[in-house]
């Protein structure tokens, strides 16, 4: 009896799925074949202010100097992927979004725990708006309140220290009032306070933020221990990241011994007529959190558009490999000592190309005949692109690459996008020349490092952007 019921069981299941399959043919017009529904090309969108790279092979290293013994850069063909590039390097203007994105969003988790600690239900969409209450934290949902999968968060107690993070949202809606006149109630006052340094560190009853509490925190992952090991747990390789992210713009003073430059110190980075700037003063990891946020800040502002099924989330923004760097620096010219070709660093009205220390003791170079020049860093696209419409890829600001230095890298790495692991790595390869360096630095084959726990007044950064082989691109170059 149990056999003749199995049998009919498994008869009825079976019949149930060929319709189901029939029926699901009919209505998604679907003849039963696999096929893909994309295009065999996609259009990446462009980031602004960024040029694409194409891909290419090219000749590495220096080809125009024969070096014996300390030549740590030799003649290799290698080639690389293409990706998008910032044209300039990264400004002061453009920094301070990471640095006033971290300070508000230290002051709002500030405002929503104590909101919480308060008693504030930050699922109770009646949360009273006139104070403190309007900072609780509120939903991931679209309109702030909760859900059923807040209230299944809640109760599994998932996540590390049973909390899980997906339950706490900062409202970013509500305005932030940093007018101390203006605060609304007490309790407010209380926490935005404590974002200040505190009245026995002020100068002359100065108010100011304490830049040692904006800290940045992310997380990520190491590849490269992850591929050698088969087979192991995710969180093995997941690496947590808290750092200060303020510029250190003390670099202007310790970088020069016996030299007046406290106006830089004092001025420099948050000055509006240094808004243009290329940013200084920040070592290799911020500029790799800069990174991430910026990855981070983009893919926010596409999930906050109204078509969101449509939005895909941004390939990651990084900083370039080495190799990279000197490919994009090159500008499309094979064998030219520097990016816009060389062999001289004045064109043919001796102007010179470039922002960089000419002579000894002069940091002056002649940009428009009239003795004018720039003591220290220049406006970004103060001089004249290359090739691939990148400013600046020779003098004003040294920039961090996210290749650890090795004299033998060349020799060590691939020949197809050449790259040196970072991890465990101290010194990371610094390309480009600076406004303090003489012209062999500005050569697109030199090579320089710096620990990367090390900030400079002469060092920034700029960031790429990968895109799929095959893309469908409209490349344009730079006369």
């Amino acid at each position: 009896m149990n056999r003749i019921l199995g049998s009919a069981l498994l008869v009825s299941l079976s019949l149930s799925s060929c319709k189901m399959l029939k029926n699901r043919g009919s209505n998604d017009r679907n003849d039963g074949q696999i096929v893909s529904k994309t295009s065999s090309t996609w259009t990446p969108v462009r980031p602004k202010g960024m040029v694409p790279i194409p891909s290419g092979s090219f000749v590495l290293g220096q080809t125009d100097y024969d070096f014996t013994r300390t030549n740590d850069a030799p003649v290799k063909t290698v080639t690389v992927t293409g990706f998008f590039m910032d044209d300039t390097e990264i400004t002061n203007s453009e920094y301070q979004i990471f640095v006033n994105y971290v300070k508000d969003s230290i002051a709002r988790t500030a405002l929503a725990n104590k909101a919480e600690s308060l008693g504030f239900d930050p699922m109770n969409p009646n949360v009273d708006d006139s104070g403190i209450g309007a900072y609780a934290y509120i939903s991931g949902s679209a309109d702030g309140e909760g859900t059923p999968y807040d209230e299944y968060l809640k109760q599994s107690n998932t996540g590390r220290d049973g909390q899980n993070l997906d339950t706490k949202k900062i409202n970013w809606k509500q305005r932030l009032e940093w007018d101390k006149y203006k605060y609304p109630d007490v309790d407010y006052a209380e926490v935005m306070e404590g974002m200040y340094y505190p009245p026995e560190e002020r100068l002359n009853g100065d108010r100011r933020i304490d830049t040692r509490k904006l800290n940045y925190s992310y997380v990520t992952v190491d590849q490269t221990a992850a591929a050698k090991k088969r087979g192991t747990f995710r969180v093995d390789f997941r690496k947590e990241h808290s750092l200060n992210i303020y510029p250190d713009t003390t670099v202007w003073v310790r970088d020069f011994n016996y030299s007046y430059n406290d106006p830089m110190h004092q001025d420099y980075f948050w000055h509006k007529a240094y808004a243009n700037y290329p940013v200084v003063g920040v070592n290799w990891n911020q500029a790799a959190a800069f990174c991430d946020f910026r990855t981070r800040y983009h893919n926010t502002a596409l999930a906050n558009k109204k078509k969101r099924a449509q939005q895909v989330k941004v390939i990651s923004y990084r900083l370039p490999t080495e190799i990279e760097w000197e490919y994009a620096a090159r500008g499309g010219l094979e064998n030219a000592p520097y990016p816009w070709g060389g062999p001289y660093l004045a064109d043919d009205r001796g102007c010179y190309l470039a922002n960089f220390k000419p002579k000894r003791g002069d940091y002056l170079e002649i940009n428009d005949g009239k003795k004018t020049g720039y003591m220290y860093t220049a406006p970004v696209k103060t001089f004249r692109p290359n090739g691939y419409g990148l400013y600046d890829m020779a003098g004003n600001v040294a920039e961090w690459t996210s290749s650890s230095y090795n004299r033998s890298s060349y020799l060590l790495s691939s020949s197809l996008n050449p790259s040196i692991p970072t991890s465990g790595e101290s010194n990371m390869s610094v390309r480009g020349g600076s406004w303090k360096d003489i012209g062999y630095l500005l050569m697109v084959s030199s090579r320089d490092w710096e620990n990367k726990d090390s900030a400079r007044s002469f060092i920034g950064f700029r960031t790429v952007q990968s895109y799929p082989e095959g893309s469908k691109i409209n490349y344009r170059r730079t006369k």
